[in-house]
């Protein structure tokens, strides 16, 4: 039976909130109250003028209205306890309780809570006595100059000051001028200023489980560039990509997870939506303040990447069951919210003046939320100072910016204003024509320049600079006599970029240097739109050219190009802190895309010894280019992948392999006492490199002095946190975990490359072939194979295969845990680590089919390839089997066959069976002997009962799973037709290896990873 919500708020959020509920099926009807123009009759959408301040008349009219369900929006409702009444009356409320709801509405609150839990925030301290907090001001020794009102009445006034006088006037102004203050300024709080990014993050809780939403940013400031007063939300986008998820994890486990659980054991659950702004400082992510609902616009951006029913999560928030159905974002999808207010705002501000566009706007595609709006003689007029919110979602930050201005730009209304830079301080460019310089009277027809890239304004508060000025001499040697001109605009801003990127700088402009003896227009053109497309791509601006002509300097066909790169990076994100890098640090590689610019001196040595030429084919397996084409490969340049995780504070230190190859590069980042061992086989060398090595007749050492052989760059990063870096580049680049930081001895070679020659030897597909079966450290999968885990809350291999699927080398993800019984403990365990869960009782269902059908569908909905069974204890339907034949695997007290069904552990405590064990196996319509994938031995001692047999059983299933569903998801094993596993030729010896291995060791799965 579908349900009536009431939704109570006038503003965007709320119009939102109820836009998202008219979504699910469970719902027949939103009523808003007292809502705006938007929510007065759109669909399922409805406004209602029931008092929502007298809170019986509220609870009646609930009830008469037979309202299912009732959403708070407003602040000040949560405060006076509309949800403890709400609910003590009947009425199935989504809120916290005015308790709860202290984080919020009580500053003074949240920061004892904040200090008496030790969760990160500001320094901070309350004063009723303007002289005591003088005293406190100008004697701390930190920038105390955050000045907030924190009276009963308290409105959120907050005064930043720039210097310790303005903050003693900001605490008289509060506490002794009460026209400007009221009853808010009878306390203050006088915090410390904090320094850093500023961030919002929300959470779905129930009291106990904490699933984050995506990170938004929010723009607070009335003017384009972060100037003017302080508006609050004027536009946001979701997520932000400067937070990767290892980030992310963090403020979940140090600061949601902290803050529910304490909550909860001081006797006051907090349920519903909880939001933090945050401040990602040098220190690491502090708490400014609370929200205890969603905030606005955050709620705009947020709720359109939910892919869940939103009625559902709100259902399972309630229940205390949200581990049983934990929300599912959009992934590769951005949200963008601008907002338009009205002219005057937040001071004064003229009404219903008549907008016009909308119906325009939702044609464009984006959705438009209503705010200070109303219907008035039949027109929909302003009614406040926020007016609308226009949102935009599409694949990138930029695409959705671009759509959300277009829909702000058909809605019109006197006085409109809005942001119409959204997001560009994390863009760090707007598109804009700016005219540097004219050139010569040659170059006029081509010039003014082309498009550059302007940044709005920079948030640097103690940066340090860096340059970098890079030619490619003999890179353009080959480019002009291989008349192919159009890579070498990117190669050279890729090489200057990448050059700062390795201080952990960030690129702001560009400035390039073109030399010729007589201009060639079709030419310069070509390069000229490569290397303004590169600092587009780069988020860097392109400050123009400088023209120079020299008729005398070059041939007609020659010309010279060179490029000026400046960064800034904050001093505490510097890179090369050589004091951080520690024996057993892991050392990451991102894949090259070729040559690289560097080594071209050798290159053409070489191929003067060579019969071939530029204009010759490419060596076999090298591609259908020619061989010049190859070896113009454009650089890659890594701004996009390595600024996000060198802001989250992961990286030690990062270098680009250019001239000196993998040995000088990487020594110069490396401390005296430190040294590294690279392992040749972990990473994919591209065929040219083979074929100079064969061709020039050069040795590993020559190899790995001249050229990057397949590694553009390297980052060291501690070993438990290389994963979750690696994950974050992965979605730009392939990477690899190549090497480790070890100890070195006085007088050792900093950097060592095992098996390089062998690696060099190996080609095309056989190369990564043999890799698989030689290389030490076994490399995540770019997309690692999506698993389901079946459970019914009595199996213990859960939690190993959540942990074996975080490890670096596995090739397999936990997606999705599906339990057919809800409440089981395994669920709040898998939502604790992130992953999504379902609860498909087949208790509800009329048959096995049916309810083999639902698990069929979810398990499609997630994408899923393997599943494994963890204590499921339904019997699946033979359909279900065949459908997922070969897919799905089980773990099995016994060794099959001699012992199968009834009681695994009694038929082995018999004086001549001295050795049991565990079967991990494919699930098949009828069992078989052969459908084995691992077994692991235990011993029977004489002293063994039922209870400690079956203990070590449990334990080696722990071991053994994983080991399996690691041969599977590499591809080792797989099913055959006959209903037997099988394996390829060349993985044979080296499974029963592992396999044997994991019978009489824990060290199966390391064995496995060495294949």
């Amino acid at each position: 039976m579908a349900d009536r919500v009431l939704v109570i708020g006038s503003g965007s959020r709320e119009h939102a909130l109820a836009w998202k509920l008219a979504q699910s099926p469970h719902v027949k009807q939103v009523l808003v109250a007292p809502g705006n123009a938007g929510t007065a009759g759109d669909g399922k959408i409805s406004n209602s003028a029931v008092s929502v301040s007298n809170q019986a008349i509220l609870a009646q009219f609930c009830k008469d209205h037979n309202i299912g369900l009732v959403i708070v929006g407003q602040e000040d409702l949560l405060a006076t306890g509309i949800v403890d009444y709400l609910t003590s009356g009947g009425v199935r409320c989504f809120g916290p309780t005015a308790k709860a709801a202290q984080l919020e509405t009580s500053l003074g609150f949240a920061k004892a809570f904040l200090d008496r839990h030790g969760i990160p925030a500001a320094r901070w301290k309350a004063f009723t006595n303007p002289q005591e907090a003088y005293r406190f001001v100008n004697s701390t020794d930190f920038p105390a100059l955050v000045v907030k009102a924190g009276g009963p009445a308290a409105r959120k006034e907050v005064i930043i000051a720039a210097s310790k006088e303005e903050a003693c006037e900001a605490v008289q102004k509060m506490m002794q001028v009460k026209y400007m203050f009221g009853e808010s300024g009878e306390m203050v709080v006088v915090e410390e200023l904090l320094k850093g990014e500023e961030l919002s993050c929300l959470c779905f809780t129930d009291g106990d489980t904490v699933a984050p939403m995506p990170p938004a940013q929010v723009h607070r400031y009335l003017m384009d560039g972060d100037r003017g007063p302080n508006a609050e939300g004027l536009g946001a986008f979701c997520p932000a990509p400067q937070v990767p998820e290892a980030l992310l994890q963090k403020i979940k486990d140090a600061i949601f997870q902290p803050i529910v659980d304490s909550m909860r054991q001081e006797g006051t659950p907090y349920i519903g939506v909880l939001q933090t702004r945050l401040m990602l400082t040098k220190d690491g992510v502090k708490v400014l303040n609370f929200k205890c609902r969603f905030g606005d616009p955050e709620c705009q951006v947020i709720l359109p990447l939910l892919k869940n029913d939103f009625y559902e999560v709100i259902q399972a928030v309630i229940e205390g069951k949200l581990c049983s159905l934990m929300p599912v974002w959009s992934e590769n999808s951005t949200a963008v919210s601008v907002v338009m207010i009205s002219k005057g705002y937040p001071g004064d501000y003229a009404n219903s003046m008549e907008i016009t566009g909308l119906l325009q706007a939702k044609e464009l595609g984006v959705e438009v939320f209503h705010s200070g709006t109303m219907v008035k003689d039949g027109k929909v007029v302003t009614n406040g100072g926020r007016v609308l919110t226009v949102t935009a979602v599409k694949e990138d930050l930029m695409s959705a910016l671009e759509e959300a201005n277009e829909g702000v730009g058909a809605i019109q209304f006197h006085g409109a204003i809005y942001w119409k830079d959204v997001g560009y301080p994390i863009l760090g460019f707007l598109t804009q024509s700016v005219y540097v310089s004219k050139g010569t009277s040659g170059d006029r027809n081509i010039m003014p320049l082309s498009e550059a890239l302007v940044r709005p304004h920079l948030k640097y508060t103690d940066s340090s600079g860096y340059l970098s000025l890079c030619s490619l001499v003999l890179l353009l040697q080959i480019a002009q006599v291989c008349k192919k001109h159009n890579t070498v605009g990117q190669d050279l801003v890729a090489v200057c970029i990448n050059d700062i990127l390795a201080q952990g700088a960030e690129p702001l402009f560009f400035l390039d240097y073109f030399a010729y003896s007589k201009l060639d227009a079709e030419v310069t053109q070509v390069i000229k739109e490569e290397i303004a497309d590169a600092c587009r791509r780069a988020g860097c601006i392109l400050l123009g050219r400088e023209i120079a002509e020299m008729p005398g300097m070059y041939s007609l066909s020659e010309y010279d190009l060179a490029g000026f790169v400046v960064g800034a990076v904050e001093r505490r994100q510097m890179l090369l802190q050589l004091e951080r890098i520690a024996d057993g640090d892991v050392v990451i590689g991102l894949a090259s895309s070729g040559i690289h610019s560097s080594g071209f001196n050798l290159v053409r040595k070489i191929l003067l010894m060579s019969s071939l030429h530029y204009a010759a084919p490419a060596p076999g397996g090298c591609g259908d280019q020619t061989l010049g084409e190859l070896l113009l490969t454009p650089v890659n340049m890594y701004s996009k992948s390595l600024l996000p995780v060198f802001r989250s504070g992961c990286v030690k230190s990062c270098a680009i392999i250019a001239e000196g190859g993998l040995m000088k590069s990487i020594a110069r980042i490396l401390p005296e006492s430190c040294g590294v061992v690279l392992d040749a086989y972990s990473w994919k060398i591209p065929q040219i490199f083979s074929w100079l090595h064969n061709e020039g007749n050069l040795s590993e050492e020559e190899m790995a002095e001249a050229f990057n052989c397949g590694i553009g760059a390297v980052l060291v990063v501690q070993k438990e946190l290389a994963e979750q870096v690696l994950m974050d580049i992965q979605r730009y680049e392939e990477a690899w975990v190549i090497g480790n930081i070890v100890s070195m001895h006085t007088g050792s070679a900093p950097v060592k490359v095992k098996n390089l020659l062998e690696a060099l030897q190996l080609h095309g597909s056989q190369c990564q072939q043999n890799a698989a079966l030689l290389h030490s450290h076994l490399q995540p999968k770019k997309s690692k194979v999506k698993v389901a885990v079946l459970i019914s809350g009595a199996g213990t291999s859960l939690a190993a295969l959540i942990a074996y699927t975080k490890e670096p080398a596995s090739c397999a993800q936990v997606a999705l845990v599906i339990s057919n019984k809800p409440g089981v403990e395994e669920l709040r365990n898998a939502a604790r680590a992130g992953i999504p869960t379902r609860v498909i009782d087949h208790k509800l269902y009329g048959s096995r089919s049916e309810f083999d059908g639902t698990i069929d569908r979810v398990l499609e909905e997630f994408s899923v390839e393997l599943i494994c069974l963890v204590g499921f204890m339904r019997i699946l339907s033979s359909t279900f089997l065949r459908k997922w034949s070969g897919k799905i695997l089980n773990v099995y007290p016994s060794l099959l066959p001699p012992v199968k069904g009834g009681n695994a552990y009694k038929p082995v405590l018999q004086p001549d069976l001295k050795v049991t064990g565990c079967t991990v196996h494919f699930v098949l319509e009828e069992s078989s002997a052969g459908a084995v994938i691992h077994q692991e031995l235990i011993p029977v001692k004489v002293d063994d009962t039922e209870e400690t047999l079956s203990e070590r059983l449990r334990e080696a299933e722990c071991r053994a799973f994983p080991i399996a569903l690691q041969l599977v998801a590499k591809g080792m094993v797989q099913l055959g037709a006959d209903g037997k596993t099988c394996c390829k030729p060349e993985d044979q010896q080296l499974i029963h290896q592992g396999t044997s291995e994991g019978r009489n060791s824990s060290r199966g799965l390391e064995q496995v990873d060495r294949q």
